[in-house]
């Protein structure tokens, strides 16, 4: 029962619930019909500015037309008063021609009767002047009253606008007003009545008060026709509004309907659902009798089972009383467990751990096994092998977001970094990486088996790549104080060949070019901004050389500082918004290193290529204008033709565009399989500089999967028996780029350079 009248109480909830959804949609009926009355309000307000506008235009009309009586009225009047003037000049022509002949006086004339007599009608039309002034302002009164009670017309017309019960009573009232004026000024006799007579007139005062007369007159007529004007634009006005009205009292009828159709169809639902409720409430009493019947049988059947189980309760009674002991004892046994359970975990702990422990070892071994296994089938391949290294954040990246770090570092792969790229973790893997904290010494480290190769007559190529501002001249050149690839690995050379000196004679010579714009430069020679040209070998080899390029000898570390000062100083820089001293060219240190075994006479000729690339640039974001973004387009165009490159040895095409640009063409023979290649990209870890990071990181990866074949070493006997003849063909000799180029001679080199080459003379 309690079920069942649950039961009925939802449903009466319901019901509730549905009664209170169809008083919102009445009350939503009753906004819709507000908001329409409200939106018919509107339309009347137009409709009233529209008839006011209407009215105005109305007005304009007739002024331009004309017509009405008061015009004619008015145009009599001006005709009448023009007359008159022409009148009073004639007799003031004939009082001057009295005056002329009045020289002496007479008695008893009859010119004296006569000026008498014109005096006296002087007087007249004076009197008669000054009554017609009054008339007039008397017009202008009533005129003005007229104005008046026009403007309250008005006032009463956008009254009623505002209140429609009273619009029409007030219409109908200035409509009964504005008729009997009219009828009043229809009724009125002419006031004014001209006399015309000829008099003779000695002054001026009844001329003036003729004009004044005029311009009232004109002034007068005026004033009635607006006034008419507005008479006729009211009783327009009126019908519209009588009009409208009609139209509202439609409206309002028709909604007046809607509303009584939709009170007794909400009537007619809501009587259906009183039936429905009281039709459900029948049925669940209904069903609620028979479950009581069915609750009274199973009552009298769970009495028998109550009479049966008694038994079973004092059963689980004693059980009960077992149990409660138990658990009084249970507290000594859970201590007694979990400590026996903590023993073993923390055994089972430090098991794990040292098992962790022993792996991770195994790992890093196993890592550094398959990074010498990688590199050894790296050399085996010929592939190129691309090291990556990050800048630290400088003061030039500014502050706040743009400056935030967005590259990470595996903790146990030094060969794998993480570029955080729009929310997303790009992960790249590079055979080496080196992070902001690394220093020249360790990044040289890396390096200098590759260096010491070209000794056994190897040729070796180091470029570093990577925008502008990303450390390329520092990881290349460096400091004075913290040198970079390109000293190191000459001072490298050095100690090297002292260490063979007992077996071998060594010569080690130093060129140095930019291409800038294009245009490859001798940054040695004794005109740096000559021109010079990449030719193919006469002999037939197709080898490279450049004839023309200035070859040092190089003997010590100063000698090397001072070739390094020339080559600054005829390098290309510039300040762009990105760097501060921006290189505007590509720079190639070019390390020749020529070998005798005195003993085997074994001839080796080895080639270090160390080239320091300009940094790829966007022109809006560096600022590059003129002479400045003419180099920028060079310089991308050169980098855009060393990947193209790059696409064409990693695809394997049958044709490699190296003649595309003087940089690729230069590094042919580095590029082309006999060569062991090293690019060293650098990067940016600012957030600002994400997008040319990741542009950097995939090309570095690209460069890393191209394979250049085996290298072979350029070693060959011959008869070579004594230093002198060493020292002798490194000046004058011409050998092809790559492996070998031409060098100038001492007696062609003049200017600053030619001083340094004496100076390395002596020195040697």
């Amino acid at each position: 029962v309690m079920a069942s009248m649950a039961h009925l109480q939802e449903e009466k909830l319901q019901l509730q619930e549905e009664l209170l959804g169809l008083q919102e949609k009445l009350a939503a009926w009753d906004n819709d019909e507000l908001s329409c009355s409200l939106h018919l309000q509107g339309q009347v307000e137009t409709l009233k500015v529209k008839l006011l506008e209407q009215a105005q235009e109305i007005g304009r009309l007739r002024s331009e037309l004309g017509g009405t009586d008061v015009e004619k009225h008015r145009d009599l009047l001006v005709a009448e008063n023009e007359r008159l003037r022409q009148e009073m000049k004639a007799c003031e022509g004939e009082l001057q021609e009295l005056r002329r002949q009045q020289q002496v006086p007479c008695q008893d004339c009859t010119h004296l009767q006569e000026n008498a007599g014109l005096q006296e009608r002087l007087s007249q039309m004076q009197r008669e002047a000054e009554e017609t002034r009054a008339k007039l302002v008397e017009l202008d009164l009533e005129v003005q009253q007229k104005t008046n009670r026009l403007a309250e017309v008005e006032l009463r017309l956008k009254d009623s606008l505002a209140e429609r019960a009273e619009e029409e009573e007030r219409l109908s009232r200035r409509l009964r007003d504005s008729q009997e004026t009219i009828a009043s000024l229809k009724s009125q006799p002419q006031q004014i009545k001209y006399i015309i007579k000829t008099v003779e007139v000695e002054s001026a005062k009844v001329k003036q008060a003729l004009c004044e007369s005029q311009s009232r007159n004109q002034y007068l007529q005026e004033q009635v026709g607006m006034q008419r004007q507005v008479l006729k634009e009211m009783e327009q006005q009126l019908q519209s509004s009588h009009k409208t009205v009609a139209q509202l009292q439609a409206q309002i009828m028709m909604y007046e309907a809607e509303l009584e159709r939709a009170h007794g169809q909400m009537l007619e639902e809501v009587q259906a659902m009183e039936e429905e409720k009281n039709r459900a409430i029948e049925e669940a009493f209904s069903r609620a009798q028979v479950e009581m019947k069915a609750v009274h049988e199973n009552l009298a059947g769970v009495r028998t089972n109550l009479l049966t189980l008694q038994p079973a309760l004092r059963t689980l009674t004693h059980d009960y009383n077992s149990l409660k002991r138990q658990v009084r004892d249970f507290p000594l046994l859970l201590q007694e467990a979990l400590r026996s359970t903590r023993a073993e975990i923390d055994q089972a702990i430090e098991d794990v751990h040292s098992t962790n422990r022993e792996l991770l070892r195994k790992y890093r071994r196993e890592l550094q096994r398959r990074k010498k296994c990688h590199n050894e089938l790296v050399r085996l391949k010929g592939n190129i092998r691309v090291f990556g290294r990050v800048r630290p954040i400088t003061k030039e990246d500014g502050e706040g977001p743009e400056a935030a770090n967005v590259v990470t570092f595996d903790a146990d792969d030094d060969a794998v970094l993480h570029l955080l790229h729009k929310g997303k973790q790009v992960s790249f893997e590079l055979d080496k990486v080196f992070p902001p904290q690394a220093a020249q010494e360790e990044v040289f480290q890396e390096v200098q088996a590759l260096v010491t190769s070209c000794i056994d007559g190897y040729n070796v190529c180091i470029f570093a790549y990577g925008q502008t501002g990303a450390g390329k001249t520092y990881t290349m050149e460096g400091t004075a104080a913290n040198p970079g690839i390109n000293q190191r690995a000459l001072q490298l050379l050095f100690s090297e060949v002292q260490g063979k000196v007992a077996d071998w004679d060594y010569a080690i010579s130093v060129s140095a070019a930019e291409i800038y714009n294009e245009a490859l430069r001798d940054l040695l020679g004794k005109e740096p901004q000559e021109k010079l040209e990449i030719k193919l070998c006469p002999d037939g080899s197709g080898q490279l050389y450049v004839p023309g390029l200035t070859e040092f000898r190089v003997q010590s570390v100063e000698d090397i500082n001072k070739v390094f000062e020339i080559g600054h100083v005829n390098r290309a820089t510039e300040c762009t918004n990105l760097n501060e001293h921006s290189s505007r060219s590509h720079a190639l240190l070019i390390i020749t290193v020529r070998g005798l075994d005195r003993s085997t006479g074994l001839r080796t000729t080895g080639k270090l290529n160390l080239v320091d690339l300009a940094g790829s640039e966007r022109v809006g974001r560096s600022g590059a204008e003129g002479r400045r973004l003419r180099e920028a387009q060079h310089i991308n165009k050169s980098l855009s033709a060393l990947g193209d490159v790059i696409y064409a040895l990693r695809s394997r095409q049958g044709h490699v565009p190296f003649r595309n640009s003087k940089l690729t063409y230069l590094l042919q023979d580095s590029l082309s399989g006999d060569s062991k290649t090293l690019m060293m990209v650098q990067v940016s870890p600012a957030e600002k500089n994400t997008s040319e990071t990741l542009c950097s990181l995939k090309f570095a990866e690209r460069v890393r999967s191209v394979e250049l074949g085996p290298v072979s070493r350029k070693a060959e006997l011959a008869s070579w028996p004594s230093q002198e003849q060493l020292e002798g063909d490194s000046p004058g000799t011409a050998a092809p780029f790559g492996r070998g180029h031409t060098s100038a001679s001492p007696g062609q080199l003049s200017g600053r350079a030619a001083s340094i080459r004496r100076k390395l003379q002596t020195s040697g």
